[in-house]
């Protein structure tokens, strides 16, 4: 860049757009991942932080839920003085990250337009100011600028053919891919412009500014962005930005910043139970092995009450709800379909929130089928669907004495329990959103 390139971009006024009024829920529980903690502070609270050190930034405009005031006026409780000097009131975003944009920006323009924007992910706490250096040379100079970062994976463009299933449509050059993060950096006149006519013309749903530059046909320009600049999605990218900033970070070149706890473990256990009516038939299901008999059960999906009531202790262990909820009889798609997978789900969305499942314990009750013959068997395929070792996986059975209606052998059931640990940063999730709960 010339120094007479330098200066003019020395002497331009830069505003900084943060978008944090999303739900933000896939982390698990009520809580919007902006608001969760790192390291002692709220995520919406480092990224504010990140961005109002750089002495680039004059102004930043923060784009919130309208139900979010307590938790916004939380984040500015752990700001410095002089970072909360930078920031405008707050705007009600809208219902689309688009729709929020737009709200920031107009907001921008009512306090005096600056002559740059740059338009941040709240998610995106491990900003840094080299990265807001080269984010406001590339939109000074090219008017429209997004970072990226190199593709490490083959990437395979896909049409569906089934559930599931597509079929390779093309796989484009590696070297020719980037992974486009922010911030974004724009001409303000040149956004702002192209946000009006996207709503003029019913334009909604982009979820990139760079792509709404692009439909309003400016030329975008990639500069190099930074792997270290990751945005927080799911609970397991909680865990490493808290232990980041913790200062016991996975990386030698992030944050080590130690304010506050380490991630700590705590342990659930979740119940569960259900029962089933013989029928006609000649074979039950029972922790995903089909168990030859005399009689068949009645049920909507296979009905295997071994798994049928391990998924929802699972589900119960992570206050997720039970079985109906996920997948209600109701629907069609379920008829007849197997359990494994509904256990398979109640997995996924412990490993999902960063937990770990310890053990799984189930009781069968019933006078028959005997299922003394068949017990590794269903404790092996019970261990391959969860993903976790044989010896985390206990099955029983038992009648009922010739009481009640397992008794008279009018059908059977299993009560189950699960022991998982979960995140404390996210068991936390319950206990903020009851605190906010009393507040409003």
């Amino acid at each position: 860049m010339s120094d007479e390139a330098a200066r003019s971009q020395d002497s331009e006024t830069v505003a900084a757009v943060v978008v944090a009024a999303g739900k933000g829920l896939r982390v698990g529980g009520d809580l919007p991942k902006q608001y969760r903690r790192v390291g002692g502070r709220a995520v919406l609270t480092r990224t504010l932080a990140a961005l109002a050190q750089s002495p680039r930034i004059a102004r930043i405009q923060p784009v919130i839920a309208p139900d979010a005031q307590d938790f916004y006026r939380e984040c500015l409780a752990d700001l410095e003085p002089a970072h909360r000097a930078k920031l405008a009131e707050p705007v009600p975003g809208g219902a689309t990250r688009q729709q929020s944009v737009a709200a920031g920006l107009e907001g921008l323009a009512r306090d005096g337009s600056p002559d740059l924007v740059l338009v941040h992910d709240a998610a995106r706490p491990f900003v840094d100011d080299a990265l807001i250096a080269r984010a406001v040379a590339a939109g000074s100079r090219h008017g429209a600028a997004v970072p990226g970062i190199a593709v490490s994976d083959t990437i395979k463009l896909v049409e569906d053919i089934a559930p599931g299933i597509g079929r390779v449509h093309e796989t484009p050059a590696r070297e020719n891919l980037r992974a486009v993060q922010t911030p974004q950096s724009f001409r303000f006149g040149l956004l702002l412009d192209a946000h009006r006519r996207a709503v003029a013309e019913g334009r909604d749903g982009f979820t990139d500014d760079g792509a709404l530059a692009e439909w309003a046909g400016q030329p975008v320009v990639v500069f190099d962005g930074d792997a270290r600049n990751r945005k927080i999605t799911q609970a397991a990218d909680l865990i490493e930005a808290d232990r980041a900033f913790s200062g016991r970070a996975f990386s030698d070149n992030a944050p080590a910043i130690s304010d506050g706890p380490m991630t700590t473990y705590v342990t659930r256990l979740g119940t569960g139970f259900d029962v089933h009516a013989f029928t006609e038939g000649d074979h039950v299901w029972l922790g995903g092995v089909k168990i030859p008999a005399d009689r068949g059960v009645l049920a909507h999906s296979d009905g295997d009450v071994a798994l049928h009531a391990l998924t929802d202790a699972l589900l119960g262990a992570i206050a997720d709800g039970d079985i109906g909820t996920h997948f209600p009889p109701s629907d069609e798609k379920w008829r007849g379909a197997a359990s494994d997978q509904f256990l398979a789900h109640a997995c996924e969305l412990v490993r999902a929130r960063g937990g770990k499942i310890d053990h799984l314990d189930v009781t069968v009750l019933a006078e028959a089928p005997r299922i003394g013959a068949h017990r590794e068997a269903i404790r092996a395929r019970i261990a391959e669907v969860a993903g976790v070792p044989l010896s985390a996986v206990s099955i029983k059975a038992t009648t009922t004495e010739k009481l009640g209606f397992v008794g008279r052998a009018e059908g059977l059931a299993a009560q189950a329990a699960a022991t998982v640990r979960l995140p404390e940063v996210c068991a936390e999730i319950e206990t903020e959103a009851e605190t906010n709960e009393r507040r409003s």
